[in-house]
C-alpha cells in the first residue's frame, strides 16, 4: 500500500507542481481583477458539478462496488459493469451539457449574483463558461476509469491525467495572444485538457483489455444496486460543494478582485490537500475495501492509522507556513506581472484563515475511508451535510464584516466539524481504531510544528535583511529560504521525535515496522 501511497503522491505532487507553474501564468496574466474573476466563475462552475457527481461521490460508491463484482465474478463481469456505468454517464452528461449551454445567463445569475451588477464582468462569464463547461462531460468519464484502474492497483494513468490539465493550460497561456483574450486561451485550454486526459485513461484500461463500451442493457441488479449507494454519496458530496458554491455566490457579492484572493490562496492552500489528502484517500479506499472483504480487520485499521499518521505529519508543516509566512507565500509566489503587491496581501489574509483548516481537511479522506469501506455512505453524507450547514451559516454572518477571510474562516470550521464527527462516530461503531503509534506520531508531529513555529518567528527578519541585498528576485528568495531552512528544521525535530518514541512508518520484510508487536493494544 505504502509504494501505491508513495506512487499517487508523487504523481500528484508533479501536478500540484505543474498547477503551481499554471496559477503562476494565470496571475501574471490575468491579476486578480474583472477578467480574474469571470474566469474563476467559469473554471469553478464545470468543476462544482465535477465533484457533486463525478470524483467524490462516484469513487465512494464505485469502487466497492466494482471490487466485489471483480473477485467474485472476474474481470468481465467487471468490464461489463463498468461499461453500463460508462454509458449511463455519458448520456446523462450530454444532457446536462445541454441544458447548461441554453441556460448559461441564468446558471450565473444563480451561482454568481453579483456579476449581474456589472454587465461586462457577467457577459464574460458567460462566454468563458460556455467554453469550459464540456470539460465536465470529458472528467466525468475519466473519474469512472480512473475508479476501475484505482480498483485495479493501476494507480499511475489516473494521477498523471490530472498533470495534463496543467500543462494544456499553460500552453494555451503562452500562445494566448492568438486569442481574443487571455481569459478565452485559458477557458479554451481547459476543455482540451479534458480531452486530453479521457485518452490517457482510456488508454490504460485499453492496453489491459477492460476498456468500457457502450452497451445498451445498462440495468440488472448490480447497477441498481451502485445508484442505491451512489445516492446518499451524491448528496454528502453536494453537500461539501454547497459550501464551494457558497464560496462562488458570496463571493460574487465582493468587491471585484475577492473571487481572486479566494482563487489565489485556495490554489497554494490545496496543494499538500492534493498530495496528501487525496493521495492517502485513492489509496486507502480499496486498499480497506479488500482487506475487509477477506475478513482483515486488524489490516485495514493498521493501514488506516498508519495513513493518518503520515498524512498529518506531512500536512503539519504547510499549516505552518500559513500561519507565520502568508504574506511571503503569496508575495514570492503570484507576485508578478498584473498581480500587485495589494493582491498579494489580500490573498495571504485568506491564506491564514485557511490554514486553520489545513489538518482537518487532510484527514478527512482517510476518516471517511471507516465507513465507505463497508458500505456506508450514508453516515458520511449525513456528517457532511451538518458541517455543510454550520459552514454556509458562518459564511453568511461572516462575510459583510470581515469579506473573502470571512468565508476561508467558515471553511476551516466546518472542516474540524466534519473531521471530529466522523472520527467520533466511527470509533463509536469500531470503524475506527487509533493506535498507540498513531498517537505517539502525532505527538511528535505537534512539537515539531511548534519548533518549526519558533524557527520561523526568530528567522523571517534575518532572512528579509539578507535578501533585500540581492540585486534581483528578493521575494522569491526569501521564500525559498525560509521553506528550505524550515523544512529542514522540522524534519530533525519530527525524526527525532519519532525515534525517541521507537516509532517507524516504513516496511520492514514486508510488515510495516511500526513497533506493532510491541505496541498490539489500541486506543
Amino acid at each position: 500500500m505504502y509504494k501505491n501511497l508513495f506512487s499517487v503522491a508523487m504523481l500528484t505532487l508533479l501536478s500540484r507542481a505543474t498547477g503551481f507553474v499554471r496559477d503562476v501564468m494565470l496571475a501574471a496574466v490575468l491579476g486578480a481583477g474583472l477578467n480574474a474573476d469571470a474566469f474563476v466563475v467559469a473554471f469553478r462552475l464545470p468543476n462544482h458539478f465535477r465533484a457533486i457527481f463525478g470524483e467524490g461521490a462516484f469513487n465512494a460508491a464505485y469502487v466497492p462496488c466494482y471490487s466485489q463484482i471483480l473477485s467474485k465474478h472476474g474481470p468481465e463481469a467487471g468490464r461489463q459493469f463498468a461499461s453500463q456505468i460508462f454509458t449511463l454517464l455519458l448520456a446523462s452528461q450530454i444532457v446536462l451539457l445541454a441544458l447548461a449551454f441554453l441556460f448559461m445567463p441564468q446558471l450565473i445569475d444563480l451561482l454568481a449574483p453579483g456579476f449581474r451588477a456589472d454587465p461586462q464582468k457577467f457577459a464574460l462569464a458567460i462566454t468563458l463558461t460556455r467554453i469550459t463547461f464540456p470539460y465536465l462531460l470529458f472528467i466525468t468519464l475519466v473519474t469512472l476509469q480512473s475508479g476501475t484502474l484505482n480498483a485495479l492497483e493501476h494507480f499511475n494513468a489516473a494521477a498523471f491525467a490530472p498533470v495534463l490539465l496543467n500543462v494544456v493550460m499553460i500552453l494555451f497561456l503562452a500562445v494566448a495572444f492568438l486569442f481574443p483574450s487571455a481569459g478565452v486561451a485559458a477557458a479554451v485550454g481547459v476543455t482540451v485538457s479534458g480531452v486530453a486526459q479521457f485518452l490517457v485513461t482510456f488508454w490504460a484500461l485499453h492496453r489491459i483489455g477492460l476498456h468500457e463500451r457502450l452497451v445498451r442493457d445498462v440495468w440488472n441488479a448490480d447497477v441498481k444496486h451502485f445508484f442505491v449507494v451512489l445516492g446518499p454519496a451524491v448528496i454528502g458530496a453536494a453537500g461539501v460543494q454547497l459550501a464551494l458554491f457558497a464560496d462562488t455566490i458570496i463571493g460574487s457579492m465582493l468587491p471585484t478582485g475577492g473571487v481572486s484572493s479566494i482563487y489565489y490562496a485556495d490554489r497554494i492552500y490545496q496543494l499538500p490537500i492534493g498530495v496528501v489528502g487525496i493521495a492517502a484517500g485513492t489509496v486507502l479506499l480499496p486498499e480497506m475495501s479488500r482487506r475487509l472483504a477477506a475478513g482483515d480487520e486488524a489490516g485495514a485499521y493498521y493501514a488506516q492509522n498508519r495513513t493518518l499518521a503520515l498524512s498529518a505529519a506531512i500536512a503539519a508543516p504547510c499549516f505552518v507556513a500559513f500561519i507565520m509566512i502568508p504574506e511571503i507565500i503569496m508575495r514570492g509566489v503570484f507576485m508578478h506581472g498584473a498581480f500587485t503587491e495589494h493582491d498579494a496581501l489580500a490573498a495571504a489574509a485568506v491564506l491564514t484563515a485557511y490554514g486553520f483548516g489545513m489538518i482537518p481537511i487532510v484527514l478527512i479522506r482517510g476518516a471517511v475511508a471507516s465507513f465507505q469501506s463497508v458500505g456506508d455512505t450514508r453516515t458520511p453524507m449525513l456528517i457532511s451535510l451538518f458541517a455543510v450547514g454550520v459552514n454556509v451559516a458562518l459564511k453568511v454572518l461572516l462575510f459583510r464584516s470581515f469579506g473573502a477571510v470571512g468565508l476561508a474562516a467558515a471553511t476551516a470550521t466546518g472542516a474540524w466539524i466534519n473531521l471530529l464527527l466522523l472520527m467520533g462516530l466511527g470509533s463509536q461503531r469500531g470503524l475506527m481504531r487509533l493506535d498507540w503509534v498513531f498517537g505517539k506520531s502525532a505527538a511528535a508531529t505537534s512539537v515539531a510544528s511548534f519548533a518549526l513555529a519558533l524557527f520561523a518567528l526568530a528567522a523571517t527578519w534575518p532572512v528579509a535583511e539578507f535578501c533585500a541585498r540581492l540585486p534581483r528576485f528578493q521575494t522569491e528568495a526569501e521564500l525559498v529560504l525560509l521553506l528550505v531552512s524550515g523544512a529542514i528544521v522540522y524534519g530533525v525535530v519530527l525524526g527525532a521525535g519519532l525515534f525517541a518514541t521507537g516509532v517507524q512508518l516504513r516496511r520492514k520484510g514486508g510488515v510495516i515496522a511500526s513497533q506493532r508487536r510491541n505496541n498490539p493494544e489500541l486506543l
